[in-house]
């Protein structure tokens, strides 16, 4: 049994994480309301990634940082506090976790560290200015950590497409765009929260032990299939 912290674990891509993992390890979770599961293997510490510390925990094997925004504005209407705001919330907050935990992870079991980017990253998107910005340096962050870090702890990213998650729901409001979002897809869906934790929950085990520093890019073709 291995011992992975969560940290967003409540809802959306995060709660799908923690529930893939719960039947055979030991899941920290770290979000600012409770999962709405419960099992003896899953403890909750009640935390704000902009505001409070990270609890002291001993030992783990894994660590997924999955709080994000999305933030979407024309440029003209996104104000330097909007950057500010998607910057603490992607990357300050992930890099507060891995300087938090990483004393216990180089001590783990095939330890790995899971971050999450956006497919806008890679695509431009109209109106995604600060959370393009805010996850390229999440990629950045995770691949100079990789390399700073290996072989000892794994590090890679997962760039999800649009999820159904409460996150998204704005975008995914209606029938019509629901529809118009599966046909920007050439694979004519988006994504579910349980394959986007099925890849994180991947990454951490050891049939991923030969990646590290790798960008996932869970787009259903938008970013590299024109058809």
């Amino acid at each position: 049994m291995g011992k992975y912290i969560v940290i967003g674990g409540s809802k959306g891509i995060g709660s799908a994480i923690v529930d893939n993992l719960l039947e055979n390890h030991e899941v920290i979770n770290l979000s600012r309301s409770a999962p709405e599961i419960s099992h003896e293997n899953l403890t909750h510490h009640n935390c704000d990634v902009l505001s409070d510390e990270f609890p002291q925990i001993s030992g783990a094997d894994g660590l997924v940082y999955c709080p994000g925004s999305i933030n979407l504005k024309p440029v003209n209407r996104l104000k330097v506090e909007d950057f500010r705001e998607d910057f603490e919330i992607n990357v300050i907050g992930a890099v507060k976790a891995v300087q938090q935990y990483l004393p216990i992870l180089k001590e783990g079991k095939n330890p790995a560290i899971v971050l999450f980017s956006t497919v806008a990253s890679d695509l431009g998107m109209p109106f995604h200015a600060s959370v393009a910005a805010s996850k390229s340096a999440v990629e950045g962050f995770m691949k100079s950590i990789a390399a700073e870090l290996a072989p000892t702890v794994r590090v890679n990213a997962i760039a999800p497409t649009v999820t159904d998650t409460d996150l998204a729901s704005k975008l995914l409001r209606n029938d019509r765009m629901i529809d118009n979002m599966k046909e920007r897809h050439p694979l004519k869906k988006y994504l579910q929260p349980q394959e986007v934790a099925d890849m994180a929950t991947f990454l951490l085990s050891e049939k991923a032990a030969s990646l590290s520093g790798q960008v996932f890019k869970m787009d259903c073709g938008i970013t590299s299939l024109k058809i």
